[in-house]
């Protein structure tokens, strides 16, 4: 039996990373693709609760189902495997995102929101992103390495819970140095907001800010990413730290 492998991703259905992706798995099984309507960036782990969730079928063909979902990518794995696949998939993979989900950016990701949420359902999943946000962005040093992390994972599976965090830098296939598994970077968004005014002379604000990292561990998702290597981040959906269980158990029980 061929494999069921279910695609998604936080930046619509039209993303070029998206058909990027399912180009180059096709080869290992057969794929049905449930994404975004629109650009679900900044989604997180959301869920859509107060509106109806509605889906379009953009594309049908042997080995590949294509669907468009106007919620978010949590919603589109959670529906996708409902009612769009014939069985539970063997794999879920998220993106190629047009930009970094590296360090604390995972946790704002709908890409990666889409990865966690599989893996709490007990399925394999890997979201890929390239440290490039243009629309045309040039995916092909990604597809090597993509190929090599869904082979390895579809033979050998993850444990339960875990998911992959795979972020790719903005290089040529040659200056990339090769893969490191390493620990998110201790980094965080330094917010701003700028009040403007719109054409009718009201005011609005708009989100800015600046990445602010100082973690200057060699272990780490961003120093790889900055040396030249992609970063693998082994992801759980568990936010417990244990480390100070028994401290804070100290001040309360």
């Amino acid at each position: 039996m061929r494999s069921l492998i279910l695609i998604t991703n936080d930046d619509s259905v039209s993303a070029k990373g998206l058909q990027v992706l399912v180009d180059a798995v096709r080869e290992y099984g057969d794929i049905v693709v449930m994404s975004t309507e629109l650009n679900a960036s900044g989604k997180s782990h959301a869920l859509t609760t107060n509106q109806p969730l509605r889906v379009r079928k953009v594309r049908d063909e042997k080995g590949l189902e294509v669907y468009a979902c106007n919620g978010t990518p949590v919603d589109c794995v959670k529906l996708a495997e409902a009612f769009f696949c014939e069985r539970k998939p063997d794999l879920v993979l998220s993106g190629i995102n047009h930009g970094s989900n590296a360090s604390i950016n995972v946790i704002y990701s709908g890409t990666m929101g889409a990865v966690v949420e599989a893996s709490i359902n007990g399925m394999s999943a890997v979201g890929f992103s390239l440290l490039n946000h243009d629309a045309d962005a040039d995916f092909s040093a990604c597809i090597p390495f993509v190929k090599r992390i869904v082979s390895d994972v579809l033979e050998k599976g993850l444990p339960e819970n875990i998911s992959l965090n795979v972020n790719i830098p903005n290089l040529p296939y040659n200056k990339i140095k090769g893969v490191r598994v390493c620990r998110e970077s201790k980094a965080y968004w330094a917010d701003s907001y700028e009040k403007r005014t719109d054409p009718n002379g009201k005011d609005y604000y708009w989100l800015t800010g600046n990445f602010v990292c100082n973690d200057k561990g060699e272990d780490t998702d961003i120093w790889a990413l900055d040396n030249g290597y992609i970063s693998i981040v082994p992801t759980q959906p568990d936010f417990t730290s244990l480390g100070y269980v028994a401290t804070i158990k100290e001040r309360f029980e």
